[in-house]
Order: structure tokens, then C-alpha cells, then sequence
């Protein structure tokens, strides 16, 4: 058992590309958790979709020890958390399992918005916060401009922060020391009842369900009889272990500790992130709060390419929501798709990283269908119906009024860069609030915009208008009051329900015409002619043809009457004719990936 006072739990904090990652790889070397021989860059990020886009999707949990100038060995529980705002639920989850944070802060890029928006994170969990600054070892740096943003915007004295370099390691090792000296270690007693927080879960083929797990109370010992008091099911403790950082078995947890445990659950539906473990015959007084939901933001189908592989997909996905409770589903259908699910996600991103793991990790070939947001319509009986998709949304006769999502976006840009970001924010439908100024050269824009119209490419937007200077972070605000349309896209006159979309009726008649361009250049040529339609209700808003192949009929005639080749045409031209209206257009999977980018 070990003892509390030699126990510190904290997790590092930080805007995406802050160099989070990196800071966990040198405080590994330092404390000896991993062997030089098979150290390697990014080690806490073992998916091969954070490697290739160089950030971290997943919080790990990783336990050092290290020997302190007081002579003392301290057990140090780490969590690296994702900086990108799609996974901010993330980082709320981990801090749980905390007792103090380290707020890193790029010397070159200086406070950005995710910087704020993680700071009253942990603020909310009243954690200890210690500010440091990162990449000093760069000659672009500006410590003294970083210095005053973060008087500014935490107002953090200058003597509270420390300069380090993740990737020469210059100031790591004090940093350290002073972790151990200003958080504080674990509260809590061995000898009360077991009370534990499981902060997250993954799944193992042959161990089933495998809970990560810091205990507050209590200890657990292997053949333990477990309660879960939010799902109220009873388990019994098959191994338990410490992550170094690879899995090491143990015979018992104690209060403080940070760690995993097995109970060979195979059903995934059983375990809930956020949920309160004790034991079964001595229950603790009372369980934690539940975890505060995230709301998806963005919503749509994913269906597979085969409808045989609807069963590995269903799978699948129960599976992936174990390490990402954030990302929900429920089943859903289309005419032209067959079966599939209706998924919500908390930004763009997320989507693409969920449909990267799905095709990567189960060998899926999947299509998705246009990424929307959820409105919620008023019925002119006065009913309220929330819509997900398009298909969703009733007749126009049927409408009494449309509510959609509106964000409060914080936009962090140097100051000459203003004027762009306005402009930008405007074209969006965006409402203008206010300024905040950080420093001499950076403030920060504060917008009011929908939701719809920042999910899709508004982050690319404001990185290219700035020339990568800028940064965004949002929050949901509120649903209000607008005019959405539904767009349909029709194949002779059939119409293909996963290429619809929801769009507000300013826009809609641009919209319509970049997607029936964009399936122009991308539907195959067929051997009868395709009339692709873009309407709104009975309305026809554009329309554009796809030629057929040819084939000359009248090669074989020589000569002759000019009626014999005028009876072929005839034959040819009424068999096109039965073809378009039998034939089955061909729609490569390309189309739908192209027709959700624009």
C-alpha cells in the first residue's frame, strides 16, 4: 500500500499543438517509465490516426515514479489530454480524476482560445493550476508578450510561471519538483468504504470491458463483488493493475491510486463513463454527481456500403462508444442507403476521426450522408419534434416554425486581422458582441453565430483569412427562431434521400447549385441520359444533364434508303428512353464524400 502523501494525480491542459504531447514524452524519459529501446515520439499516442495527424484524440493515463531532492520516491499519476475543442469532453473527464493541472502555453503562439476555454475547466473543479510556457527553446519567441496575455487573461503573476522546452527539456525536471511541492496529494481514507470514479473504459476482445478507475475512498482487492450504482450491476474483480505505461497486474488498489480493473463484462451497454464504483456488501454513503452530458452538435448517417456488413457495423460502433462516450447513435434507415445509424458527434472533426477509426480498426468500407445540425420544429398543432436529417423534417403545410441552434464563438486573432474576421463572421449570419483585448497586439472576438454555418469549413476560413494566427472556440448558447428549407436531389426524377440537405432559405439556392455541379463532374456517364434536379418542395431550383454513351447503330448500313437508319435511330431512342426509366444509376462512393465538403 502506499502512501498518500507520496502520491500526486494531474493531467496537462492546453491548446491543440501546444505541445502537450511532446511534454509527456520527456517527463517519461525523465522518470524512467519507458526503456530507451523502445521509446519513440508521441509514445501516449498509440492510435495510428494521431500519429499521421499529429494530434491526440484519446486522454491516457500513464503512472512514473521519480525520486525527488527530498529524498523521497512519489508516485506520479499522468493524464495527456486532446487540445482540439471537438474533444473537450475529454479533457472534462479527466480533470475529475485529478487534483491539479498544468496550463502549457506556446511561447510563440501565446494564449489561445482553447487556453481559455480549458483554464475554467479546471477552474470549475477548483483544481490547483500551475501556468507554464512551452517551446522557449525556439528563436520566433516572444516570453515577455506571453508573459503579459497570461497576466491578462488569468492574471497569473509573472514569478508563478515556468519556462520550459518539451523538446530540448530545459526546465522539465524542476517543473516537476514543483509539481510535487504545489499540488496537493490525494484526500481521502483507506479504512472508509470503497468509492471509486471510472473516468473512462476501453475494450479488450479477450477481457471484455476493461474500466479505468481513481479511487477517493476505500481500497479494492482482486475477487472483490463490485456494485456500479448508476447501472446497479454487480461484478466480480478478475484483475486489477497500474498502467506504467503498459498494463502491470496488481493485487489491490488503494484510495489515491489510479488504475484499471477487469470484471470480464462483455457487453458494452453495462458500463457508463462517470458512474460510481464501491463494494457490493459496503456500499459508500453517496455516489459522485453524474457526468454532465455533452450534446452532439453535428449529426449524420453512417451506412455500410454492403448491407450484409450492418451487423459488423452495429458492433463496431457499440464498441468505439466505450472510449468515446460523447459520440451517440441510434438506428436509422434510408431508401437508398438500407439500413445504418443516425449519429451525432460533437464537431466536424469528431466525425471525421469516427469514421477514420471505424473503417481503420474494424475494416469497414462505410458512405455518410450530409452532416447537419438538429433543429427543433414547432407543428402547426403545436407539437415540438427535434430533426436530425432531413428526411425527418415534416411538410411544409405541416410547419408552424423552425429553431436551430445558435453558438457563442470566441475568435482569438492578432489585431490587423480584425476586419477579416468580422467580415467573415458577417457573412456567416453572425451577430457581433463585443471585444476583448489580450496584450498589445491579440484580442479576442466574441460572435453569436448558428451553428450550421460554422461546422463545415468556418475553422478553415479563419486560419486562411489570418494566415494561421487565429483560433476558435465555441459554446451552444441557445435555439432560436429561423427559416430552414430542405433541399432535395433528384436522379430522373427519383430522388435520393442521403443527398439531402437542410439549408436556411438565404442560401439555399447557391447550395443547390455548387451540389448538382459538383454531381455532374462526378456521376459516371451511363448508357442513358441522367437529368440530375436540385428542388425545393415542387420547385425546381436548377437542373443539369449528364450525356449518355453513345453507340452508332447505323455502322452496319452501306448505302441504301435513308429510312433504314431512320428505324434504327427510332429503336435506339426508344430504348434509352425504357432504359432511363428502368435503369439503375450508377452513383460512385466518391460523390457522397465530395457532396459533404461543400
Amino acid at each position: 500500500m502506499i502512501n498518500q502523501d507520496l502520491i500526486r494525480n494531474f493531467c496537462v491542459i492546453a491548446h491543440i499543438d501546444h505541445g502537450k504531447s511532446t511534454f509527456a514524452d520527456r517527463i517519461l524519459e525523465l522518470t524512467g517509465a519507458v526503456d530507451k529501446r523502445t521509446f519513440h515520439d508521441q509514445f501516449l499516442d498509440r492510435m495510428e490516426l494521431e500519429k499521421e495527424r499529429g494530434i491526440t484524440i484519446k486522454a491516457k493515463a500513464v503512472r512514473m515514479s521519480f525520486n525527488s531532492t527530498d529524498g523521497k520516491e512519489y508516485v506520479l499519476n499522468f493524464i495527456d489530454t486532446p487540445g482540439h475543442v471537438d474533444f473537450t469532453y475529454e479533457v472534462a473527464k479527466s480533470l475529475k480524476a485529478c487534483e491539479g493541472v498544468i496550463l502549457l502555453v506556446d511561447a510563440s503562439q501565446g494564449v489561445e482560445a482553447q487556453t481559455v476555454a480549458n483554464f475554467y475547466l479546471a477552474l470549475e473543479n477548483d483544481l490547483k493550476i500551475m501556468p507554464v510556457i512551452n517551446k522557449i527553446d525556439l528563436p520566433s519567441v516572444d516570453i515577455e508578450r506571453t508573459l503579459f496575455q497570461m497576466e491578462e487573461a488569468f492574471s497569473f503573476k509573472k514569478e508563478e510561471v515556468s519556462l520550459i522546452s518539451s523538446k530540448e527539456g530545459t526546465g522539465v525536471c524542476e517543473l516537476i519538483e514543483r509539481i510535487i511541492k504545489e499540488i496537493p496529494p490525494p484526500s481521502g481514507e483507506i479504512d472508509k468504504p470503497l468509492k471509486a470514479l471510472l473516468f473512462d473504459s476501453s475494450f479488450d476482445p479477450y477481457r471484455g470491458v476493461i474500466v479505468f478507475v481513481r479511487l477517493f475512498e476505500g481500497s479494492v482487492t482482486l475477487n472483490d463483488n463490485i456494485l456500479m450504482m448508476y447501472k446497479n450491476n454487480t461484478y466480480k474483480v478478475e484483475e486489477l493493475g497500474v498502467f506504467l505505461p503498459q498494463p502491470v497486474k496488481k493485487g489491490s488498489l488503494s484510495c489515491g491510486e489510479v488504475g484499471y480493473l477487469c470484471c470480464n463484462i462483455k457487453n458494452p451497454h453495462e458500463v457508463d463513463v462517470g458512474d460510481t464504483i464501491t463494494l457490493k456488501d459496503n456500499l459508500t454513503a453517496a455516489p459522485f454527481p453524474a457526468y454532465k452530458k455533452m450534446s452532439p452538435m453535428v449529426f449524420c448517417g453512417i451506412f455500410p456500403s454492403s448491407p450484409k456488413e450492418y451487423t459488423n457495423l452495429r458492433t463496431a460502433i457499440e464498441k468505439l462508444r466505450l472510449s468515446d462516450p460523447s459520440f451517440v447513435y441510434e438506428p436509422d434507415s434510408l431508401g437508398s442507403l438500407g439500413y445504418g445509424f443516425r449519429c451525432g458527434f460533437l464537431g466536424l472533426l469528431h466525425m471525421e476521426v469516427v469514421q477514420e477509426r471505424l473503417e481503420r480498426e474494424f475494416g469497414l468500407d462505410l458512405i455518410l450522408s450530409s452532416p447537419n445540425v438538429k433543429y427543433t420544429v414547432k407543428k402547426t398543432d403545436g407539437e415540438m419534434i427535434d430533426v436530425e436529417s432531413p428526411h425527418q423534417l415534416p411538410l411544409p403545410p405541416q410547419i408552424d416554425e423552425i429553431y436551430e441552434p445558435f453558438v457563442r464563438a470566441a475568435i482569438l486573432t492578432p489585431i490587423e486581422n480584425m476586419d477579416a474576421i468580422c467580415e467573415l463572421s458577417k457573412s456567416r449570419r453572425g451577430e457581433f458582441i463585443r471585444t476583448e483585448y489580450l496584450g498589445k497586439d491579440r484580442l479576442n472576438v466574441i460572435f453569436e453565430l448558428p451553428l450550421a454555418e460554422i461546422i463545415i469549413d468556418f475553422y478553415d476560413k479563419i486560419k486562411s483569412v489570418t494566415h494561421g494566427f487565429a483560433s476558435l472556440d465555441y459554446e451552444f448558447i441557445a435555439y432560436r427562431k429561423t427559416e430552414v428549407v430542405k433541399i432535395d436531389i433528384l436522379f430522373n426524377k427519383r430522388q435520393i434521400e442521403a443527398f439531402s440537405i437542410l439549408v436556411h432559405k438565404e442560401k439555399a439556392d447557391s447550395k443547390a447549385r455548387a451540389v448538382t455541379r459538383k454531381l455532374k463532374e462526378l456521376i459516371p456517364r451511363q448508357m442513358f441520359e441522367v437529368n440530375i434536379q436540385a428542388t425545393i418542395g415542387s420547385r425546381i431550383i436548377v437542373s443539369m444533364r449528364v450525356p449518355p454513351l453513345k453507340k452508332n447503330v447505323t455502322a452496319k448500313c452501306y448505302g441504301g434508303d435513308i429510312t433504314r437508319k431512320r428505324k434504327l435511330w427510332e429503336k435506339q431512342k426508344k430504348g434509352k428512353k425504357k432504359m432511363k426509366q428502368l435503369g439503375n444509376i450508377t452513383i460512385p462512393q466518391k460523390a457522397f464524400l465530395e457532396v459533404l465538403r461543400i
